[in-house]
């Protein structure tokens, strides 16, 4: 009997050698424990003799003996198991991080969100009474011309009651009214890409999107401002709806000639949110063109010099750039006529020099011209009257009641235009111990028209290049733009604005990302202050914002038309509204990864 239970111990001990599962052979083991105790109780009765008993317990201590060695093994079994599953780990942690390398080698990407709220406040807005405006709708009385209006005459016949209206005193005087926009929240998105193949080439872009909370149209009605048209120069800048749109994508190829380095680049380019703009927008330089002139998105190349070595002037650069500011002969109704208006391509040419950049302190100067402009881009609004030229030479003009979405575009070549910008940076932290920044940009412009539009509303009023009446004068204009950015406690910093625009002045930024309007286009002064706060350094950070803008002359930011003192005007120079100051008032919050 003893020598049968021995044989059954034994034969389950073998069995646990056999299993691989460490939780089967614990339970293994304590079926074992309990049949070695059941063979104590079992073996100890007076039926086993001496000598069996003798034999038993030699068995018995060979079994303990076997069963601490199957422990022992058991136990580092376990351990060669837990150090398996930890390099096992391991290894799948650094394959991870490999293939993100792998990925981020290729192309890395950038998230920034903001959402931001305005409060706009608009006074002493004028506007045409509707006793002019309904003169546009009722029909032309050749027999009696002050008992009509303007609709179905000719130009002689609509331009001459206009002048014996002015001159008997009877165009009506504006109507003056406050406006305002309490609560406007916006949402801003950009997706940044960048990708290097190797030292030599690399790819840059964005992707973007700009809505106003509650409306994704992405049309507006037309207020008289080229910020007001959806065209391809402001698609991203401007809110615009949630539509994802290209604002940049360009590669850049670099190499070196005669040790000097040389970058070459093509594509749709940086071209908005230039300097000195990244003050206020707490970041890095977002585009190439200094923003007093140029804040515009293109399409084009750029053709780059590095000239610090060579003239041992730090940061010392050239750069040629070349950008289409539309295209003439694709999309456009007249292009594939026979007979029709002829509008070219309008293509812009620059230069960009950094003088000085020790990155404390920098000189740079811009220059830009652009050769035949037309009256318009290409482009979507709500017009609030339609004028059509009818081929007798009248002019009909039809109201928008509806609220239809009317395709812009331009008819006519109106003339060239020439941009200057020099701009100072420095930040003081050097000189006085304080990391203060101060910026100033001097800007020049230069319109030179050529003639007068075609489109039928602008040819009734005589408008071109900056001029009225037929009136074709080349123009210069002056716009000055400071700043200065304070450090505040929490790693705070609090910026105070200030830029000032002639009369005849005009640049190319209705892209700028500015509800109200461009402030450096205005023709006018325009003050502006800031409070920064980070929240995760410069991660994610809060803005408070305030802009109050003051008009001086009628057209900011717009090509066609002389510009008119806005405590001068009359109902005819206010047939879209005419906005004389503006508060800004704004909270926003960003997130940048």
């Amino acid at each position: 009997m003893a020598c049968l239970l021995i044989k059954l111990l034994e034969e389950r001990y073998i069995n646990n050698n056999k299993i691989i599962d460490n939780n089967e052979r614990k339970r293994e083991m304590k079926k074992t424990f309990l049949c070695f105790l059941f063979s104590v109780f079992f073996l100890s009765s007076p039926a086993f003799a001496a000598e069996d008993m003798e034999i038993l317990k030699n068995e018995l201590k060979k079994m303990s003996q076997t069963m601490e060695a199957l422990q022992k093994k058991i136990e580092s079994m376990e351990k060669e198991n837990k150090e398996k599953k930890e390099e096992v780990q391991y290894l799948s942690e650094r394959v991870d991080k490999t293939e993100l390398h792998t990925v981020t080698d290729r192309i890395s990407l950038g998230v920034e969100a903001r959402a931001e709220a305005h409060s706009l406040y608009y006074s002493d807005m004028q506007v045409a009474p509707s006793a002019l405006t309904q003169a546009f709708f009722t029909p032309y009385n050749a027999a009696a011309p002050f008992t009509g209006g303007f609709n179905g005459g000719n130009l002689n016949q609509i331009q001459g009651l206009i002048a014996a209206m002015a001159a008997a005193g009877a165009i009506p005087p504006t109507e003056k009214y406050d406006a305002k926009n309490e609560f406007l929240p916006t949402n801003k998105f950009h997706l940044n890409m960048k990708a290097k193949v190797n030292n030599n080439l690399s790819f840059d872009g964005r992707l973007a999107a700009y809505k106003v909370w509650g409306d994704s149209s992405g049309i507006k009605t037309n207020t008289g401002s080229l910020g007001d048209v959806t065209l391809d120069g402001n698609t991203s800048s401007v809110p615009h709806g949630d539509t994802i749109s290209l604002e940049r994508a360009y590669f850049l190829y670099s190499n070196t000639i005669d040790e000097i380095p040389v970058s070459f680049s093509l594509g749709r380019r940086p071209s908005t949110d230039g300097p000195p703009m990244e003050y206020g927008k707490n970041s890095l330089e977002a585009g190439s063109p200094l923003s007093s002139i140029i804040n515009w998105q293109f399409d084009g190349a750029s053709l780059n010099f590095g000239l610090e070595e060579a003239l041992n002037i730090p940061g010392a650069a050239f750069k040629f750039c070349y950008g289409l500011g539309f295209e003439g002969g694709w999309g456009n109704s007249y292009s594939l006529q026979n007979t029709s208006t002829d509008v070219d391509d309008v293509h812009m040419f620059g230069v960009i020099a950094t003088l000085y950049n020790d990155d404390s302190s920098s000189a740079v100067f811009n220059y830009a011209h652009a050769w035949d402009i037309t009256d318009g881009f290409t482009g979507l609004t709500v017009m609030p009257f339609i004028p059509i030229k009818n081929a007798n030479g009248t002019y009909t003009f039809e109201q928008n009641v509806g609220g239809y979405i009317s395709r812009m575009q331009p008819v006519t070549e109106i003339g060239d235009w020439d941009g200057a910008s020099f701009l100072l940076r420095s930040n003081l932290d050097e000189r006085i111990g304080k990391d203060i920044d101060i910026f100033l940009a001097l800007s020049w412009s230069h319109t030179d028209p050529s003639q007068i539009s075609q489109n039928p509303f602008y040819e009734i009023m005589g408008q071109g290049l900056l001029s009225s009446n037929g009136q074709l004068e080349a123009q210069n204009g002056y716009s000055l733009y400071a700043g200065v950015l304070f450090p505040m406690p929490l790693d705070a910093k609090l910026g105070f604005e200030y830029n000032w625009g002639s009369e005849y002045w005009f640049n190319f930024t209705g892209a700028e990302d500015a509800i109200a309007g461009s402030k450096l286009a205005a023709r006018g002064s325009v003050y502006e202050t800031y409070y920064i706060q980070p929240i995760i350094s410069n991660n994610f950070f809060l803005k408070l914002g305030m802009k109050y803008y003051d008009y001086e002359y009628t057209g900011s930011g717009n090509p066609l038309g002389a510009p008119v003192k806005i405590s001068e005007i009359n109902s005819l120079n206010a047939i879209f509204p005419v906005i004389d100051k503006v508060w800004d008032l704004s909270a926003s919050i960003t997130m940048r990864f």
